[in-house]
C-alpha cells in the first residue's frame, strides 16, 4: 500500500474484533498512527497488546457521551484527525417483521445508523481543520438489495448509504471524501451466527442456508476481511484522491439477496 498514508491519524470504530481490527491493523502496517474504539473492553485490552501503537478507548457508538470520550482521547492522543471509518454495527434481529421486537429494531439502528453520525458529526470539524480527509462509512450489500427476515439490518445499511451521499455533497468542496464500502458476507463468525440464525427463522438446516448465501454472489464466494481493509485502505490513500460520495462493493459481485 502506498506510503502516502504514514502518519495519517485514524480513527476506527468497533476495531477489537473482526472486520474492524483488520482494518486497524492494515493502517498500523501502513505507518499510520491509530486509534481505536470497542464495546468489549477485554477484547480492546487483548487488541491494544497485539497491536502495539494502537490507542483505544472503550465506547459505544450509540451514546453522544461515549462517543465525545473517543473523541477527546483519540484527539488528545493524535493531535488531529486525517481518517474516519465508521466501521461499528451489529447483525440485528433475524425474522418476519411481525415477530420483531421493537428494542432489536431501535439497537440495530442507534448501532448502525446513529453510531455513524454520531462519529461524523465530531470528525467532520476536525478533518475542515486538517485540510481534508477521509470518511468511510461501512455499509453492506443489504444495503443495495431487500434482504427478508433481516429488516432492521437492511434498513440501517440503506440508511448509511444515505448518510455517505448526503455528506460527499456536503463536505466535497472542503476537500473531504466519503465513501461507503458494501461488503458481501464476510467470511467470520458473524456471518455463521446470522446463518445459525436463519436456519432457525426457516427451519432448515445450516448447510443449505450457507449454500443460498454463497448463490448470491456470482463467484460463489465469501469475502476475506483482509479484502475489506484493502479497500478502505485504497479509497484513503492518494490513489483515491477523487473517489467520493461511492457505495462501493467488495462481494464477487451480488446477485440478489433473496433467499
Amino acid at each position: 500500500m502506498s506510503s502516502d498514508l504514514q502518519d495519517k491519524r485514524v480513527i476506527v470504530t468497533a476495531a477489537a474484533s473482526g472486520i474492524g481490527q483488520t482494518i486497524a491493523r492494515s493502517f498500523l502496517d501502513a505507518g499510520a498512527r491509530v486509534h481505536a474504539c470497542d464495546l468489549d473492553e477485554k477484547l480492546l485490552k487483548v487488541s491494544s497488546k497485539n497491536a502495539p501503537g494502537l490507542g483505544t478507548t472503550q465506547a459505544d457508538v450509540a451514546d453522544p457521551a461515549q462517543v465525545d470520550r473517543l473523541f477527546d482521547d483519540a484527539i488528545a492522543r493524535l493531535g488531529g484527525l486525517d481518517i474516519l471509518v465508521n466501521n461499528a454495527g451489529i447483525a440485528g434481529p433475524v425474522g418476519p417483521i411481525e415477530t420483531l421486537d421493537p428494542e432489536g429494531w431501535n439497537r440495530t439502528i442507534a448501532v448502525n445508523l446513529t453510531g455513524h453520525f454520531l462519529c461524523a458529526r465530531r470528525a467532520v470539524p476536525l478533518l475542515k481543520q486538517a485540510g481534508g480527509g477521509s470518511i468511510v462509512n461501512l455499509s453492506s450489500t443489504a444495503g443495495l438489495f431487500g434482504c427478508p427476515n433481516r429488516t432492521p439490518y437492511a434498513s440501517s445499511k440503506w440508511g448509511v448509504i444515505g448518510l455517505t451521499k448526503t455528506l460527499a455533497m456536503e463536505l466535497g468542496t472542503f476537500g473531504i471524501r466519503v465513501n461507503a464500502i458494501c461488503p458481501g458476507c464476510v467470511a467470520g463468525e458473524r456471518i455463521e451466527r446470522v446463518i445459525r440464525a436463519e436456519a432457525e427463522t426457516r427451519g432448515i438446516g445450516a448447510d443449505e442456508v450457507r449454500t443460498s448465501y454463497l448463490r448470491q454472489s456470482s463467484m460463489r464466494i465469501f469475502v476475506e476481511q483482509d479484502d475489506v481493509a484493502n479497500l478502505v485502505l485504497f479509497i484513503c490513500s492518494d490513489r483515491g484522491a477523487k473517489i467520493s460520495g461511492q457505495a462501493l462493493t467488495v462481494d464477487g459481485h451480488t446477485e440478489t439477496l433473496t433467499v
